[in-house]
């Protein structure tokens, strides 16, 4: 049986609402990007089901399908204030590929218990078919996280 879903969990010491403030930033997803691949981004804080941004990409980072540089519209796929952001993507390649990535954010005595999560199972055949699925592997969820942590978590001074 295949996986087509991973999901690291990670606990942050900082509020759900100062999570999720740096989730629905543009610039807050190329900050904690473990993979190398985002590298600019533009628009305005997400606030709702259907929001979207511009990121700038470039696909060298991961060394694994030839794409280099291009362009791809985050879209808004669920939206739970301090609780839940889910989008997909659309740019280059055509029609969208339909994975999905998210963030689940529960309270916690210690601040914020992260959930991240990849899922590809909606991907058509044709895309399942070139092999290049997970684009992300579970390791780079879980850097990902760490990433995130070191951006929300408040330091003494």
């Amino acid at each position: 049986m295949t996986t087509e879903r991973f999901e690291v969990r990670r606990q942050v010491a900082a509020p759900p609402r100062r999570v999720f403030a740096l989730l629905c930033e543009p610039t807050g997803h190329v900050t904690i990007d473990s993979s190398g691949m985002l590298q600019s981004a533009e628009g305005k804080p997400v606030r709702q089901v259907g929001d979207d941004f511009l990121v700038h990409m470039d696909r060298e980072a991961l060394n694994d399908y030839p794409m280099g540089t291009y362009d791809v519209r985050v879209i808004i796929t669920r939206f739970e204030q301090d609780r839940l952001l889910e989008w997909t993507i659309s740019g280059t390649i055509q029609p969208p590929i339909k994975h999905l990535y998210g963030y689940r954010l529960e309270p916690s005595e210690h601040g914020t218990l992260v959930t991240s999560y990849y899922d590809w199972s909606q991907i058509e055949q044709r895309y399942r078919e070139k092999g290049i699925f997970p684009v992300i592997p579970e390791s780079g969820l879980r850097a990902t996280l760490g990433i995130l942590a070191r951006q929300v978590e408040q330091k003494p001074a």
